[in-house]
Protein backbone atom coordinates (compact mmCIF):
# COMPACT_ATOMS: atom_id res chain seq x y z
CA UNK A 1 0.00 0.00 0.00
CA UNK A 2 1.70 3.19 -1.15
CA UNK A 3 1.48 5.99 1.35
CA UNK A 4 3.62 8.94 -0.29
CA UNK A 5 1.72 11.66 -0.06
CA UNK A 6 2.99 12.81 -3.71
CA UNK A 7 1.85 9.16 -5.40
CA UNK A 8 -1.62 9.57 -3.43
CA UNK A 9 -2.23 12.61 -5.19
CA UNK A 10 -0.74 11.76 -8.01
CA UNK A 11 -3.56 8.83 -8.29
CA UNK A 12 -6.33 11.33 -7.52
CA UNK A 13 -5.33 13.71 -10.53
CA UNK A 14 -5.51 10.07 -12.71
CA UNK A 15 -8.82 9.77 -11.33
CA UNK A 16 -9.70 12.97 -11.73
CA UNK A 17 -8.80 13.52 -15.55
CA UNK A 18 -10.53 10.23 -16.21
CA UNK A 19 -14.18 11.99 -14.48
CA UNK A 20 -12.73 15.13 -16.46
CA UNK A 21 -12.83 12.99 -19.34
CA UNK A 22 -15.90 11.19 -19.32
CA UNK A 23 -17.92 14.68 -19.01
CA UNK A 24 -16.36 16.26 -22.08
CA UNK A 25 -17.64 12.97 -23.57
CA UNK A 26 -21.08 13.32 -22.36
CA UNK A 27 -21.49 16.74 -23.90
CA UNK A 28 -19.62 15.72 -26.91
CA UNK A 29 -21.94 12.98 -27.48
CA UNK A 30 -24.93 14.81 -26.70
CA UNK A 31 -23.72 17.71 -29.46
CA UNK A 32 -23.43 15.32 -31.89
CA UNK A 33 -27.06 14.24 -31.03
CA UNK A 34 -28.18 17.77 -31.97
CA UNK A 35 -28.65 18.68 -28.27
CA UNK A 36 -27.49 22.43 -29.47
CA UNK A 37 -27.22 25.32 -27.13
CA UNK A 38 -28.48 23.65 -24.53
CA UNK A 39 -25.62 21.24 -24.07
CA UNK A 40 -23.05 23.91 -24.67
CA UNK A 41 -24.42 26.17 -21.46
CA UNK A 42 -24.65 23.00 -19.69
CA UNK A 43 -21.14 21.95 -20.89
CA UNK A 44 -19.60 24.97 -20.52
CA UNK A 45 -20.64 25.63 -16.33
CA UNK A 46 -19.72 21.72 -15.73
CA UNK A 47 -16.25 21.39 -17.19
CA UNK A 48 -15.54 24.86 -15.85
CA UNK A 49 -13.54 23.28 -13.23
CA UNK A 50 -13.65 22.39 -9.51
CA UNK A 51 -11.85 19.48 -7.53
CA UNK A 52 -14.56 16.87 -8.40
CA UNK A 53 -14.96 15.62 -4.76
CA UNK A 54 -18.17 13.92 -4.93
CA UNK A 55 -17.14 11.66 -8.02
CA UNK A 56 -13.88 10.72 -6.72
CA UNK A 57 -15.16 9.95 -3.78
CA UNK A 58 -17.98 7.58 -5.07
CA UNK A 59 -15.24 5.80 -7.26
CA UNK A 60 -13.11 5.15 -4.13
CA UNK A 61 -16.37 4.23 -1.98
CA UNK A 62 -16.90 1.32 -4.44
CA UNK A 63 -13.25 0.54 -4.59
CA UNK A 64 -13.08 0.47 -0.56
CA UNK A 65 -16.04 -1.61 -0.47
CA UNK A 66 -14.20 -4.19 -2.92
CA UNK A 67 -15.54 -3.19 -6.01
CA UNK A 68 -12.72 -3.61 -9.37
CA UNK A 69 -14.47 -2.41 -12.25
CA UNK A 70 -13.97 1.21 -12.31
CA UNK A 71 -17.12 1.26 -15.17
CA UNK A 72 -19.43 -0.19 -13.00
CA UNK A 73 -19.54 2.70 -10.89
CA UNK A 74 -18.67 5.48 -13.51
CA UNK A 75 -21.88 6.11 -14.17
CA UNK A 76 -23.70 6.88 -10.96
CA UNK A 77 -20.72 9.22 -10.09
CA UNK A 78 -21.21 11.07 -12.92
CA UNK A 79 -25.00 11.45 -12.17
CA UNK A 80 -24.08 12.92 -8.84
CA UNK A 81 -21.73 15.15 -10.30
CA UNK A 82 -24.36 16.02 -13.15
CA UNK A 83 -27.21 16.51 -10.26
CA UNK A 84 -25.11 18.93 -8.51
CA UNK A 85 -24.11 20.90 -11.48
CA UNK A 86 -28.06 21.08 -12.03
CA UNK A 87 -28.35 22.71 -8.40
CA UNK A 88 -25.92 24.74 -9.05
CA UNK A 89 -27.72 26.31 -11.99
CA UNK A 90 -30.63 26.73 -10.29
CA UNK A 91 -28.98 28.51 -7.27
CA UNK A 92 -27.27 30.81 -9.63
CA UNK A 93 -30.70 31.85 -10.37
CA UNK A 94 -32.47 32.17 -6.56
CA UNK A 95 -28.99 33.71 -5.67
CA UNK A 96 -28.36 36.08 -8.76
CA UNK A 97 -24.99 35.21 -9.08
CA UNK A 98 -22.95 36.68 -12.17
CA UNK A 99 -20.18 34.58 -12.05
CA UNK A 100 -19.48 30.60 -10.71
CA UNK A 101 -15.98 29.24 -11.13
CA UNK A 102 -14.55 32.25 -12.88
CA UNK A 103 -17.12 32.36 -15.44
CA UNK A 104 -20.43 33.80 -16.50
CA UNK A 105 -23.41 32.00 -15.04
CA UNK A 106 -25.83 30.73 -17.27
CA UNK A 107 -28.53 32.93 -16.76
CA UNK A 108 -26.15 36.16 -16.70
CA UNK A 109 -24.93 34.92 -20.24
CA UNK A 110 -27.99 33.08 -21.73
CA UNK A 111 -30.84 34.51 -19.98
CA UNK A 112 -33.19 33.17 -17.05
CA UNK A 113 -35.37 31.16 -18.69
CA UNK A 114 -32.75 28.95 -20.89
CA UNK A 115 -30.94 28.67 -16.98
CA UNK A 116 -33.80 27.27 -15.71
CA UNK A 117 -33.65 24.58 -18.88
CA UNK A 118 -29.91 23.89 -18.94
CA UNK A 119 -30.18 22.85 -15.08
CA UNK A 120 -33.23 20.69 -16.06
CA UNK A 121 -31.37 19.24 -18.96
CA UNK A 122 -28.30 18.49 -16.38
CA UNK A 123 -30.90 16.79 -13.77
CA UNK A 124 -31.97 14.49 -16.98
CA UNK A 125 -28.72 13.65 -17.92
CA UNK A 126 -27.80 12.66 -14.26
CA UNK A 127 -30.81 10.44 -14.00
CA UNK A 128 -30.43 8.95 -17.08
CA UNK A 129 -27.22 7.18 -15.79
CA UNK A 130 -28.39 6.75 -12.43
CA UNK A 131 -31.56 4.89 -13.74
CA UNK A 132 -29.11 2.10 -14.92
CA UNK A 133 -28.81 0.41 -11.55
CA UNK A 134 -31.29 -1.21 -9.63
CA UNK A 135 -34.59 -0.51 -8.13
CA UNK A 136 -32.82 0.61 -4.86
CA UNK A 137 -30.36 2.60 -5.82
CA UNK A 138 -32.38 4.75 -8.44
CA UNK A 139 -34.79 5.02 -5.27
CA UNK A 140 -31.89 6.38 -3.48
CA UNK A 141 -31.04 9.06 -6.33
CA UNK A 142 -35.07 10.18 -6.22
CA UNK A 143 -34.55 10.55 -2.33
CA UNK A 144 -31.90 12.12 -2.41
CA UNK A 145 -33.24 15.04 -4.85
CA UNK A 146 -36.31 15.12 -3.22
CA UNK A 147 -34.47 15.93 -0.27
CA UNK A 148 -32.09 18.72 -1.85
CA UNK A 149 -35.50 20.38 -2.80
CA UNK A 150 -37.31 20.22 0.53
CA UNK A 151 -34.10 21.69 2.21
CA UNK A 152 -33.78 24.20 -1.12
CA UNK A 153 -37.81 25.59 0.61
CA UNK A 154 -36.42 25.17 4.39
CA UNK A 155 -33.25 27.99 3.46
CA UNK A 156 -35.54 30.10 1.64
CA UNK A 157 -37.49 29.89 4.48
CA UNK A 158 -35.37 31.01 7.16
CA UNK A 159 -33.32 34.25 4.42
CA UNK A 160 -32.95 36.66 7.33
CA UNK A 161 -35.07 34.70 9.77
CA UNK A 162 -33.05 35.64 13.09
CA UNK A 163 -35.10 33.02 14.93
CA UNK A 164 -33.19 29.97 13.18
CA UNK A 165 -31.64 27.32 15.34
CA UNK A 166 -29.03 25.10 15.07
CA UNK A 167 -31.43 22.33 14.57
CA UNK A 168 -32.74 24.06 11.44
CA UNK A 169 -29.52 24.98 9.91
CA UNK A 170 -28.46 21.25 10.35
CA UNK A 171 -31.56 19.61 8.94
CA UNK A 172 -31.15 22.17 5.65
CA UNK A 173 -27.68 20.60 5.63
CA UNK A 174 -28.18 17.20 5.55
CA UNK A 175 -31.07 17.68 2.83
CA UNK A 176 -28.72 19.67 0.80
CA UNK A 177 -25.15 19.67 1.05
CA UNK A 178 -24.31 16.53 2.78
CA UNK A 179 -27.07 14.27 1.75
CA UNK A 180 -25.68 13.81 -1.73
CA UNK A 181 -22.12 13.01 -0.45
CA UNK A 182 -24.04 10.70 1.85
CA UNK A 183 -25.88 8.64 -0.78
CA UNK A 184 -23.56 8.67 -3.77
CA UNK A 185 -21.03 6.68 -1.10
CA UNK A 186 -24.10 4.70 0.21
CA UNK A 187 -25.15 3.88 -3.33
CA UNK A 188 -21.52 3.34 -4.89
CA UNK A 189 -20.96 0.55 -1.71
CA UNK A 190 -24.02 -1.36 -2.91
CA UNK A 191 -23.05 -1.35 -6.67
CA UNK A 192 -19.38 -2.95 -5.06
CA UNK A 193 -21.85 -5.49 -3.75
CA UNK A 194 -22.17 -4.62 0.24
CA UNK A 195 -24.58 -5.65 2.16
CA UNK A 196 -27.10 -2.91 3.28
CA UNK A 197 -25.59 -2.44 6.69
CA UNK A 198 -21.48 -2.80 5.53
CA UNK A 199 -22.82 0.12 2.63
CA UNK A 200 -24.74 2.55 5.60
CA UNK A 201 -21.37 2.77 7.17
CA UNK A 202 -19.74 4.48 3.92
CA UNK A 203 -23.65 6.81 3.76
CA UNK A 204 -22.67 7.71 7.46
CA UNK A 205 -19.14 8.74 6.20
CA UNK A 206 -20.33 10.79 3.59
CA UNK A 207 -23.21 12.16 5.73
CA UNK A 208 -20.43 13.52 8.64
CA UNK A 209 -17.87 14.59 5.33
CA UNK A 210 -20.64 16.70 3.76
CA UNK A 211 -21.34 18.29 7.54
CA UNK A 212 -18.19 19.31 7.05
CA UNK A 213 -17.83 20.41 3.91
CA UNK A 214 -20.78 22.53 4.03
CA UNK A 215 -19.41 24.31 7.67
CA UNK A 216 -15.89 25.16 5.72
CA UNK A 217 -18.17 26.93 3.29
CA UNK A 218 -19.79 29.06 6.27
CA UNK A 219 -16.18 29.63 7.31
CA UNK A 220 -14.73 30.63 3.83
CA UNK A 221 -17.47 32.86 2.90
CA UNK A 222 -16.07 35.34 6.26
CA UNK A 223 -12.65 35.59 4.57
CA UNK A 224 -14.04 35.04 0.77
CA UNK A 225 -12.90 32.41 -1.55
CA UNK A 226 -10.63 33.42 -4.37
CA UNK A 227 -10.75 30.17 -5.80
CA UNK A 228 -14.62 30.06 -6.48
CA UNK A 229 -14.74 33.80 -7.35
CA UNK A 230 -16.67 34.36 -3.85
CA UNK A 231 -16.22 37.40 -2.09
CA UNK A 232 -16.22 37.83 1.32
CA UNK A 233 -19.67 38.16 3.22
CA UNK A 234 -21.47 36.69 0.34
CA UNK A 235 -23.81 34.54 2.42
CA UNK A 236 -24.47 37.08 4.69
CA UNK A 237 -25.52 39.66 1.77
CA UNK A 238 -27.76 37.17 0.77
CA UNK A 239 -29.17 36.51 4.09
CA UNK A 240 -28.48 32.92 4.12
CA UNK A 241 -27.96 31.97 8.13
CA UNK A 242 -25.28 30.36 8.25
CA UNK A 243 -23.90 28.32 11.80
CA UNK A 244 -21.27 31.66 13.18
CA UNK A 245 -23.93 33.75 12.55
CA UNK A 246 -26.74 31.32 14.29
CA UNK A 247 -24.38 30.26 17.19
CA UNK A 248 -23.38 34.00 17.54
CA UNK A 249 -27.20 34.68 17.95
CA UNK A 250 -27.92 32.15 20.22
CA UNK A 251 -24.80 33.79 22.72
CA UNK A 252 -25.24 36.98 22.42
CA UNK A 253 -27.37 39.38 24.55
CA UNK A 254 -28.67 42.98 25.39
CA UNK A 255 -27.36 45.47 23.43
CA UNK A 256 -24.49 43.09 21.49
CA UNK A 257 -27.22 40.56 20.21
CA UNK A 258 -29.78 44.01 19.05
CA UNK A 259 -26.74 45.33 17.07
CA UNK A 260 -25.45 42.05 15.28
CA UNK A 261 -28.99 41.65 14.27
CA UNK A 262 -28.66 44.76 13.03
CA UNK A 263 -25.84 44.06 11.26
CA UNK A 264 -26.92 41.07 9.83
CA UNK A 265 -30.69 42.21 8.13
CA UNK A 266 -28.38 45.52 6.76
CA UNK A 267 -25.67 43.90 5.65
CA UNK A 268 -23.18 46.45 3.57
CA UNK A 269 -19.26 45.26 2.70
CA UNK A 270 -18.74 48.17 5.14
CA UNK A 271 -20.36 46.27 7.95
CA UNK A 272 -17.99 43.36 7.73
CA UNK A 273 -15.48 44.33 10.22
CA UNK A 274 -17.84 45.20 13.01
CA UNK A 275 -19.49 41.42 12.12
CA UNK A 276 -16.13 39.35 12.78
CA UNK A 277 -15.73 41.75 15.73
CA UNK A 278 -19.03 40.54 16.98
CA UNK A 279 -18.49 36.97 16.08
CA UNK A 280 -15.06 37.16 18.12
CA UNK A 281 -17.09 37.96 20.91
CA UNK A 282 -19.01 34.98 20.75
CA UNK A 283 -16.53 32.39 19.74
CA UNK A 284 -18.34 31.82 16.84
CA UNK A 285 -15.80 31.05 14.24
CA UNK A 286 -13.82 28.91 16.53
CA UNK A 287 -17.10 27.01 17.32
CA UNK A 288 -18.07 26.57 13.37
CA UNK A 289 -14.06 25.22 13.18
CA UNK A 290 -14.26 22.74 16.31
CA UNK A 291 -17.56 21.18 14.88
CA UNK A 292 -15.64 21.01 11.06
CA UNK A 293 -12.81 18.73 13.12
CA UNK A 294 -15.45 16.73 15.27
CA UNK A 295 -17.29 15.36 11.79
CA UNK A 296 -14.27 14.67 10.04
CA UNK A 297 -13.11 12.46 12.74
CA UNK A 298 -16.14 10.73 12.88
CA UNK A 299 -16.07 10.42 9.05
CA UNK A 300 -12.66 9.26 9.86
CA UNK A 301 -14.11 6.82 11.99
CA UNK A 302 -16.43 4.72 9.74
CA UNK A 303 -13.37 4.49 7.24
CA UNK A 304 -11.21 2.73 9.49
CA UNK A 305 -14.19 -0.11 10.05
CA UNK A 306 -12.42 -1.16 6.26
CA UNK A 307 -9.11 -2.62 5.17
CA UNK A 308 -6.82 -0.80 4.66
CA UNK A 309 -5.98 -0.05 0.79
CA UNK A 310 -4.86 2.62 -2.02
CA UNK A 311 -8.36 3.71 -1.91
CA UNK A 312 -9.36 3.79 1.91
CA UNK A 313 -6.05 6.14 2.41
CA UNK A 314 -7.43 8.63 -0.78
CA UNK A 315 -10.41 8.56 1.19
CA UNK A 316 -9.06 9.71 4.06
CA UNK A 317 -6.60 12.34 2.10
CA UNK A 318 -10.01 13.58 0.89
CA UNK A 319 -11.01 14.65 4.35
CA UNK A 320 -7.91 16.73 4.75
CA UNK A 321 -8.21 18.16 1.57
CA UNK A 322 -11.99 18.80 2.66
CA UNK A 323 -10.30 20.42 6.18
CA UNK A 324 -7.63 22.66 4.22
CA UNK A 325 -9.62 24.66 2.25
CA UNK A 326 -10.31 26.93 5.07
CA UNK A 327 -6.67 27.36 6.77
Amino acid sequence: MRSDVEALNAALEVMRDEVNQALLDLIQAELEQGAGEVAVEAGRVLNAGGKRLRPLLFLLAYRVAGGTNTDDVMPLALAFELIHTATLVHDDINDEARHRRGIPTIHAQAGQAKAVIAGDWLFVQGFGLGGRYSEQIVSIIARCCANIAVSEFHQLDHVLNLATTPEDYLSIVKGKTAGPFASGCYAAGLVAGLDDEKAKGLERFGMELGIAFQLVDDLLDLRGDERMGKPRGADVYEGKMTLPLIHALTLSHGRNRERLSEVIEQFTDDDFDELMALLKRSSSVEYAEILVQTHLERAQSELEKFPDSEAKELMLMITNIVKDRHT
